[in-house]
């Protein structure tokens, strides 16, 4: 019998407004739903209540300006915490695997917060990684993000980290938010090929889904051979979702989880509240406790409408034979070529908060490092729709830091504190687990935790 974890959080007291889709309607019509089944009272089910997430669970994976407390409610800390709990449980194991049912979700939280975007402040996956990484030793992370939206901010925050597996299929960002997600997105220098995205044509039906998972992602986990995996598992791409174009149903969402086996699987999107979730979290609950889902239809589900056109199952095919190239050559890239050139890897990024209205650039350094995957440095300026303006640097040092990297890496924390020129000065030390902000606005003053 497998014994599948759960945690419920639908968070009654934080929604973006009333009417907004993330409210906590969401998780209400699944909580009759299940209860009505009776799920919560199978000897397969274990329910766990969340917890906290901490300061310093939170500042090991983000740059929180000015701090966590200023980009979270209790309602944020306690999704993550959520989520933690589930860690916890599995790597106890007292579960074979677990789902955090929680909101708000996470995956458009990016390493640098300002604010919130596509309804995330933080971001809960990448939170219970780190957390997992830090705390039990994992190493080797795969996580597959299943919502209608790619995944930018869990691609962010792993973008240069070979140990971590990021693999998002979503509708095409040419036509949905966040508009990004194309194949060309591949990972840094030192992690290219372990991040692998597929934007798929809207109107993508299970026949779709299930190709990529059958002949890209399934393929691929073998090869990578992680020690957990973990769904990042949006709802919306739900024929009925108001918010996308796609057309998979129920009975797809569960047989994708059963062949993919996540060890644990945390909520994101989805808002069709009474058609889609209900069904979609009730088959999955069911394909992760090991149960028969056939039965979890749909009332208006009709398959003669989900058909999906040759054209469309054509141009999946080809992006899944692109993908498969960039796969196989990741580890033909010579970082001592590029460090011939430079000793770090840069890029500029521009950043939109859709829901707080924030302009945000970014400069991202990476140093090319033959010994670890190198510290990072982003200086930040964020523009916010009521004139207020902040500048920010921010250091992180990754867990398996060498010393030259970690030596350099205080070196320009120091560099940025003295120079007076950023109103935050952030070091996330993950090789110590030890965060600091220094703070430039008002009375100078130094937080260590």
């Amino acid at each position: 019998m497998k014994k599948t974890g759960l945690v419920f959080f639908p968070a009654f007291d934080w929604a973006i407004s009333p009417t907004h889709p993330e409210r906590e309607e969401r998780l209400l019509y699944t909580r009759d739903q299940i209860f009505e089944e009776g799920l919560m009272d199978l000897p397969q089910i274990t329910e766990y209540k969340p917890r906290l997430a901490t300061k310093k669970d939170v500042a090991r994976t983000h740059f929180c300006v000015p701090n966590v407390a200023g980009q979270t409610t209790e309602a944020h800390l306690i999704a993550a915490g959520g989520a933690l709990v589930i860690a916890d449980a599995l790597m106890k194991g007292e579960i074979h695997n677990g789902f955090a049912m929680v909101r708000p979700p996470g995956h458009h939280a990016m390493r640098v917060v300002h604010g919130n975007r596509g309804f995330c402040n933080i971001n809960n996956e990448a939170i219970m990684v780190d957390y997992l990484r830090h705390k039990y030793g994992i190493k080797k992370v795969a996580i597959i993000d299943t919502d209608v939206h790619h995944g930018d901010g869990t691609q962010d925050i792993f973008y240069h980290d070979p140990d971590v597996l990021f693999i998002s299929f979503h509708q095409d960002g040419r036509t949905l938010y966040p508009g990004s997600g194309f194949t060309n997105e591949a990972g840094g220098p030192a992690a290219y090929g372990t991040t692998l995205n597929v934007p798929l044509p809207p109107g993508t039906t299970d026949e779709g889904i299930h190709y990529v998972l059958d002949n890209l992602i399934l393929p691929v986990l073998n090869e990578f051979q992680p020690e957990i995996i973990i769904n990042s598992a949006g709802q919306d791409n739900h024929y009925t979702d108001p918010l996308a174009n796609m057309k998979v149903s129920a009975q797809g969402y569960a047989q994708l989880n059963q062949k993919l086996a996540p060890d644990i699987a945390v909520l994101e999107g989805g808002y069709a509240i009474e058609t889609a979730l209900p069904y979609v979290n009730t088959g999955i609950i069911l394909a992760m406790a090991g149960l028969d889902y056939s039965h979890v239809i749909e009332p208006d589900y009709n398959k003669n409408q989900l058909v999906q056109s040759p054209e469309k199952t054509e141009r999946i095919k080809e992006t899944v034979e692109e993908l498969l190239a960039v796969w196989k050559q990741r580890n033909k890239i010579e970082l001592g070529v590029l460090a011939h050139k430079s000793d770090f890897y840069q890029r500029q990024k521009t950043i939109f908060y859709d829901t707080d209205y924030i302009h945000e650039n970014q400069v991202e350094k990476v140093r090319l490092c033959y010994d670890c995957a190198g510290y990072i440095t982003i200086m930040s300026q964020a523009f916010h729709h009521n004139d207020r303006r902040s500048k920010v640097f921010c250091v992180a040092i990754p867990f398996n830091a060498c010393q030259r990297c970690y030596n350099d890496a205080h070196n320009d924390y120091m560099n940025a504190v003295r120079s007076e020129a950023y109103d935050y000065v952030y070091l996330q030390n993950k090789a110590e687990d030890v965060y600091r902000i220094f703070t430039n606005v008002g009375t100078k003053k130094l937080e260590e935790f």
